[in-house]
């Protein structure tokens, strides 16, 4: 009798703990799905910053036409919704470098950093990239979390059987992290 107790007892936790795994798996998953969409969010309210942020400089800044109308056609884009993950990332990743060019242009016009509407957009798009940042950070620590358990034993067994892939962590590519130049980004 005490032999089948046990014997249930190691059936019940063979059972037990992959299934706890698979949980853990799916929770983590769906973790990094939230954050995703809480970066989706706050990108989202940076592309509707944008247009007004452009406008407030594109009359100081006539000149820069292919500045704005390249920020017009992003956002386009980025408000389709036929986007993958990898594709708004790479928007985004444009997207702060083209605002990098729209604060410069600012700088050149000193009525302009003086205004008061000009200044508000400003320390709102400030603001915003703060939450953006600090909510990619949040996706690659979930991401890391998620691929350590993909990766490690004993709960990678259980990630290969139900087919849990590793996920990319958002990364800034090397040539994004220099100051953009406005003629490159125009054309």
């Amino acid at each position: 009798m005490g032999g089948l107790i046990a014997g249930l007892v190691i059936v019940f936790l063979l059972l037990l703990v992959p299934l706890l795994m698979y949980n853990t798996l799916v929770g983590k998953r769906n973790q990094i799905q939230n954050i995703f969409g809480t970066m989706d969010a706050l990108l989202k309210k940076r592309w509707d910053l944008v247009p007004n942020l452009a406008a407030a400089v594109k009359g100081y800044a006539g000149h820069e036409r292919q500045l704005f109308e390249k920020i017009t056609e992003m956002r386009a884009r980025a408000m389709e919704g036929k986007l993958s993950t990898d594709q708004k990332v790479g928007l985004d990743n444009m997207m702060t470098q083209l605002l990098g060019v729209v604060q410069g242009v600012a700088e050149q016009y000193p009525d302009l950093k003086a205004s008061e509407n000009f200044l508000h957009l400003q320390r709102t798009l400030n603001e915003l990239e703060e939450q953006i940042s600090a909510a990619r950070r949040a996706f690659n620590a979930s991401v890391t979390d998620y691929n350590n358990s993909v990766e490690m034993f004993p709960t990678n067994i259980v990630a290969a059987l139900f087919n849990f892939q590793r996920k990319e962590l958002f990364r800034i590519e090397a040539a994004e992290r220099t100051a953009p130049e406005a003629g490159t980004l125009l054309k």
